[in-house]
């Protein structure tokens, strides 16, 4: 066995020594407590008699039982066994631990509802790559998807729009077909608890005061007085649709993010703020009660790095998506931020310029692009979260083929430390684990381009 073995896997270890002889696999694992080891960390000692497992705990007994998954092989992805017989280990010894404690991926249900069954197996597949955030996009102006007993409104009016803008344009085409879907409480504490058995924390995102329009819809005591019904917008981009930043309005959010810290256990709780076209000194105000509230139920807001313009915000986290200078500027403030920004880590933008590229929009963001990502790294950077947009992302397909293989590149760079080539990456992932995506039923984009079914000449793009 050499090195080069170990190095197939998916993200890099910190490090590896081979040994002589293999492993036949499933084999016996003995967990133990890990010495010195960070958290999430693990060492793995393959020995031909079995396999001793330390973890530092137990995301890391997880994640050293996903590389013994990867060491056995593509099939090992399957749901199902379909070989007689054992696969064989490698021996030797792999000790690993993550670079970021955040390595999440924000995944976008509001514009295009994903059914409970299809958030499951998107958080399979973070665990699979080691990411361990599901930052949950759960409203926005096209669709609200939180239960709400007590507004149900929300859902019964805010979670359905008459149709949906086809690719991006300024047209008033629209495809005439009704949208929806919402997840119950049930549904959510579901996948909260499924997602924790799989190391992943779900963080929810409920949008404030911009991206409000289905809220508004709703109920429309919380927005602007309108000549005209409101309804659930069926367009993409910036909508100028506000909340009222009144008192009711604060208090009918205050009982919404009750709702939600009663669903969701995660420490930090997501309030938007971004894209608040003609905020006021009022809306600021809005988003940091908001935020005061979280702190004072104990949680830790998290807001789109717009907040920071609203000033005299308690310590929160702060998603840097529009440059890297409002990071420095957030953690002049006291805060910490997760570094996801827009020129770098946006799953939905564009894969190439050929023409095939189905909706090709945003910046150009190749695979090589992806893992070209360098975030800096300090005490104040908890981590970085790729984003997954949904607005032309209207199936599993389409979220396969802009996920993946780039998301693959980005949970390398987030868990592995150290110099990164790409012509090292690539020979990696097209031998080792585009195999593994294979098996597990995931339509990726091939490295040469769409295949003919994946490509979307309907749909225009607006490229940047």
């Amino acid at each position: 066995m050499t090195m080069s073995g170990f190095a197939a896997l998916l993200p890099r270890p910190v490090s590896a020594e081979a040994a002589p002889g293999t492993c036949p696999w499933p084999a016996p694992v003995e967990v133990r407590p890990g010495a010195n080891l960070p958290a999430e960390g693990y060492r793995l000692t393959i020995a031909p008699d079995g396999v001793t497992l330390e973890a530092a705990d137990a995301a890391g007994e997880f994640y050293g039982r996903q590389t013994l998954r990867q060491l056995a092989g593509p099939d090992a992805f399957r749901a199902a066994s379909i070989h007689n017989g054992p696969a064989e280990l490698p021996c030797g010894t792999i000790t690993d631990h993550p670079r970021f404690a955040w390595r999440g991926c924000l995944y976008d249900v509001s514009r295009h509802f994903r059914t409970k069954a299809e958030v499951l197996r998107f958080i399979d597949l973070l665990a699979a790559h080691k990411l361990n955030v599901l930052n949950l996009h759960l409203t926005d102006d096209q669709g609200w998807r939180i239960e709400t007993p007590e507004f149900p409104r929300l859902t019964s009016v805010g979670g359905w729009r008459k149709s949906s803008m086809v690719g991006r344009h300024d047209g008033p085409e629209r495809d005439g077909r009704p949208h929806g879907g919402y997840y119950t409480v049930d549904d959510l504490r579901e996948i909260v608890a499924y997602a924790a058995s799989q190391a992943v924390t779900v963080v929810p995102e409920v949008d404030i005061p911009g991206h409000a329009r289905a809220a508004i819809t709703a109920y429309p005591e919380l927005g602007p007085a309108s000549d005209t019904p409101w309804e659930v917008w069926t367009s993409w981009g910036i909508s100028t649709s506000l909340l009222d930043p009144s008192e009711s309005a604060l208090d009918f959010f205050r009982t919404v993010f009750d709702h939600v810290l009663d669903i969701f256990p995660s420490q930090v709780i997501a309030l938007g703020g971004d894209e608040v076209p003609g905020v006021t000194e009022a809306h600021h105000r809005f988003v940091r009660a908001i935020a005061d509230h979280l702190v004072a139920r104990g949680r830790t807001p998290m807001g789109w790095d717009e907040v920071l313009d609203g000033g005299d915000l308690p310590a929160m986290v702060i998603g840097v998506w529009q440059d890297r200078e409002r990071a420095s500027l957030a953690v002049k403030a006291g805060h910490e931020v997760v570094l996801c920004p827009e020129d770098g880590v946006y799953l939905d933008h564009r894969q190439s310029d050929h023409p095939d590229e189905p909706i090709p929009v945003g910046y150009l963001q190749d695979l090589e692009h992806f893992y070209g990502f360098e975030p800096e790294s300090g005490p104040h950077v908890r981590g970085v979260q790729a984003q997954l947009w949904s607005e032309h992302l209207d199936t599993v397909r389409r979220t396969d083929y802009a996920a993946f293989p780039r998301l693959s590149a980005f949970a390398e760079v987030a868990w592995s430390s150290g110099p990164r080539d790409y012509a090292e990456f690539l020979p990696r992932l097209r031998d080792h684990h585009l195999p593994r995506l294979d098996a597990l039923g995931v339509e990726y984009r091939p490295l040469d381009g769409p295949r003919p079914w994946q490509t979307r000449p309907d749909a225009p793009g607006r490229p940047r």
